[in-house]
């Protein structure tokens, strides 16, 4: 019995120190107007696995014409991501090395598409900021920004305001 609770407190205190704050406090994607009907909005996810919605236009709707943009602001929606979903975002993270990454990635050449912010803050304080437009860009993160706006699409989103 000594020795099958030692063993047992061993196991514990290696699963204590093994395990890992993760190196995010939270990712937020922004995604700016196009001359079109674009789905405006920014996403943000925490370390807990909130995710926040702040939908502007053309999120929920297939965009029927400008009068859209008369009408009201969407709203803000809150969900909670899997944790299968949250291991993936880091991953892709870790795999996209942001802090690597340049500052921008604004094709002058496409003047019609969105504006996109991808902002990754670390545990340390520190942030990273990226501007993109459509155009050429690292595929770790084309992949990264494309699984975050599909989990924006899979989400069952709780309207807040």
């Amino acid at each position: 019995m000594k020795y099958l609770l030692s063993l047992l407190l061993l196991i514990g205190l290696i699963a204590c120190s093994t395990s890992q704050t993760s190196k995010y406090s939270k990712i937020e994607y922004e995604v700016g107007p196009c001359f079109g009907f674009c789905p405006i909005y920014k996403i943000t996810v925490d370390t807990d696995k909130n995710a926040v919605l702040e939908a502007e236009h053309f999120n929920f709707s297939q965009g029927e014409g400008k009068g859209d943009l008369d009408k009201p602001r969407e709203g803000t929606f809150k969900s909670k991501i899997s944790s299968a979903n949250y291991d993936k975002l880091i991953t892709l993270t870790d795999v996209a090395n942001v802090k690597s990454l340049s500052d921008s990635y604004i094709d002058k050449r496409i003047m019609d598409a969105s504006k996109s912010n991808l902002r990754v803050y670390f545990s340390d304080g520190s942030k990273k900021d990226i501007a993109m437009t459509a155009g050429e860009k690292p595929k770790n993160l084309t992949a990264l920004i494309t699984f975050i706006d599909e989990l924006k699409q899979k989400q069952n989103w709780q309207k807040v305001n």
